[in-house]
């Protein structure tokens, strides 16, 4: 084989192994297409309710203009992902053909055990999957210095392959211009999560 084929071999071959190796588990996610053929839903806290924002500038509503299709917004600001539970069978029951889900915020703050939360939000995504949802996953850093959180949500991803976007304020947070408080974004900086979501989202769009 030529020096070229090699080196064309080798760098389908890197490509591939990042497509899988990349956060969100590679591109083999569970029922992409979705079996469900309910409406996108949101599921999640404060960032997920729009907290801080004005009128309709929470990323659900922004996002479902950018894709021109409706996504109800289930976001309960204060909740923890054990309140995320107790509400989950009657967001299952709507079969949502795609979930947005964004707990785990909360349980930071509140310094609940993080085995805790990502075993909750591990039921949750299995429910979801249940009723046959596109699940992504969307990720919440921890507070400190370092992000603790974040090899977590990517080995959840994986485990449960779902589609990860990790740390979700990254770039937003500690952004005066695009945050309304320390912890929520403006109308700005719920728009800037809704373009990073849509520009993840874009490529599996004509499968969901």
């Amino acid at each position: 084989m030529r020096r070229g084929h090699w080196l064309l071999l080798l760098t389908l071959l890197l490509t591939g192994g990042w497509l899988w190796l990349r956060p969100g588990g590679g591109t083999d996610f569970t029922n992409l297409p979705p079996a469900a053929r309910g409406e996108w839903i949101a599921f999640g806290d404060s960032l997920t309710a729009g907290y801080g924002a004005n009128g309709e500038a929470d990323y659900p509503t922004q996002l479902g203009r950018h894709f021109q299709r409706k996504i109800l917004n289930l976001g309960n600001s204060g909740d923890t992902t054990t309140d995320g539970l107790a509400r989950l069978e009657e967001a299952a029951q709507l079969q949502p053909r795609v979930v947005l889900l964004c707990l785990g915020g909360n349980d930071t703050l509140r310094r609940l055990p993080p085995d805790e939360t990502f075993a909750n939000l591990g039921r949750m995504i299995d429910r979801f999957h249940q009723a046959g949802s596109f699940v992504v996953l969307l990720g919440v850093r921890s507070t400190g210095l370092t992000d603790s959180n974040a090899k977590r949500f990517v080995q959840l991803a994986k485990a449960k392959r779902v589609l990860l976007v990790p740390n979700i304020l990254d770039g937003i947070l500690f952004t005066p211009s695009l945050m309304s408080d320390q912890i929520h974004p403006n109308d700005k900086g719920y728009a800037k999560i809704a373009e990073r979501l849509g520009e993840v989202l874009s490529p599996l769009l004509p499968q969901l």
